[in-house]
């Protein structure tokens, strides 16, 4: 009893325990730094991969939050065009982590090739620096077999998904009988009885669903030890770089307007993919978020279904399309292309709540003599002052648009704002004037030096 007491301290009424374990929970609960989110302000595609990979250059750690190899990041550098679905942006940069987290869904075969292809490119030394999360959940090829039959059985009520099995799984995940990296380097029995029974309840709803249950187990007992070196506990990891400051750069996949609680539903994707993804998807307190960049191409793009405010029909449209090369890294369609829309902008802001905006993509507004710039909806000839939430009601707004003027140059080898033509720059302040929020980068072409920082 008396060694017991021998770490009190008594002062007056009051008893400090000053014991060795108290010292260390002190001490670990010091204020954490802040991680850095770059995040698409639009339907996709807006250049998230470019910027990460700039801001990479200064990152210890990049991580992965949500989505699948749905994403799609394309990263030139030094001439070479690097494409990422499942991987970090900063995995290019040789001093940097890079981190798959517990919200990313990991089709294995894919990762893998993802890898081999970008190693051909020039990627090197990934091997020291990939890790990817034991909670995060498989892709099974079943599951994009089913993401298929679905589609199939919506007939002309279809999403237009990637068929990549992002759904699917992340519904596996819901009803609790997904399986996650852990599960597959853990007891490989076990492993069995669950991939057995997850095919099964697949092939009670889809009965032509085929699945060589034996075949596949061999193939992951394979996967299992190529994948092993790379898997952590991730949420540990991450907290213990943040209390060293490490530097944390966060890259969100998809976009905000195909968030699944926030985005045009049903036209999105299966993951949260707003600043609320970024602690479900890691485990990072909302304390810990910093600096929030919202990545904003400088007109619309999107892919697949949906309302589209925005969307021009016309020659402007197809000269969009073709100039900015919009064709889907991961689905090799077409996308549809419009105007820029600040109401569009001024919803995901609020739910993102952005310190600064990177504008991506100016160089191909360069030959257009006119310039329209959607301010706000109007319904039922009404100007509205809200985002709406059902497509129905979505596809029903006018754009309220205002005119600029274009620049009628070429602004591709600028390198300052002063050097950019003085209707590009009008235009930029419209946007910074609109959602109040300053525009920080502005690119004006594809590699990582077309870069504008202001």
């Amino acid at each position: 009893m008396q060694q017991q007491h021998s770490n009190q301290q008594t002062n007056g009424t009051c008893t400090t325990l000053t014991s060795p374990r108290k010292k260390q929970r002190m001490s670990s609960s010091g204020a954490l730094s802040k991680v850095t989110v770059v995040l698409g302000a639009q339907w996709g595609d807006e250049g998230k991969g470019k910027v990460v990979d700039m801001l990479a250059t200064d990152a210890d750690i990049v991580c992965r939050c949500q989505g699948g190899n749905n994403a799609g990041h394309t990263v030139v550098v030094d001439g070479a065009e690097f494409d990422f679905h499942l991987l970090p942006s900063g995995i290019i940069n040789p001093r940097c982590k890079s981190v798959i987290g517990n919200g990313v869904v990991i089709h294995i075969p894919g990762l893998f090739e993802e890898l081999e292809k970008n190693e051909a490119k020039g990627l090197k030394d990934w091997k020291e620096r990939l890790i990817i999360s034991d909670r995060a959940h498989i892709v099974f090829d079943f599951h994009q077999q089913v993401d298929g039959l679905q589609e199939l059985e919506k007939g002309t009520q279809s999403l237009g998904t990637t068929k990549k099995g992002i759904g699917p799984t992340y519904s596996s995940k819901a009803a609790r009988n997904g399986l996650r990296i852990g599960d597959l380097l853990g007891d490989f029995d076990k492993f069995s009885e669950k991939f057995k029974t997850l095919v099964t309840s697949y092939q009670k709803m889809f009965p032509a669903l085929h699945v060589d249950v034996e075949q596949e187990l061999e193939r992951y007992k394979g996967f299992a030890e190529r994948i092993r070196p790379y898997v952590k506990e991730t949420v540990q990891y991450l907290h213990n770089a943040l209390q060293e400051g490490k530097k944390v750069l966060v890259e969100g996949a998809n976009a905000a307007m195909l968030d699944i609680d926030f985005g045009t539903y049903p036209y999105v994707t299966s993951s949260n993919c707003s600043i609320g993804g970024v602690s479900t998807g890691l485990g990072l307190p909302p304390s810990t978020i910093g600096e929030v960049i919202g990545v904003v191409k400088a007109y619309t793009t999107r892919v697949g279904d949906g309302p589209f405010p925005t969307e021009l029909l016309d020659a402007t449209g197809e000269l969009l399309q073709k100039r900015g090369h919009e064709v889907g890294v991961t689905t090799k369609r077409k996308r549809r292309c419009g105007w820029l829309d600040l109401a569009v902008l001024k919803f995901t802001a609020m739910v993102n709540g952005y310190t600064s905006l990177c504008l991506t993509k100016l160089d191909i507004l360069d030959t257009l003599s006119e310039i329209k710039v959607c301010i706000a909806y109007q319904l039922n000839g009404k100007e509205i002052n809200y985002f709406p939430s059902s497509t129905s009601e979505l596809s029903k707004v006018e754009a309220i648009y205002e005119k600029l003027d274009g620049w009628s140059s070429n602004t591709e080898g600028v390198r300052s704002l002063d050097k950019l033509p003085t209707n590009a720059r009008k235009y930029i302040q419209l946007i910074e004037e609109h959602l109040n929020i300053p525009v920080k980068w502005i690119g004006v072409g594809a590699g990582r030096e077309s870069v504008i920082a202001l």
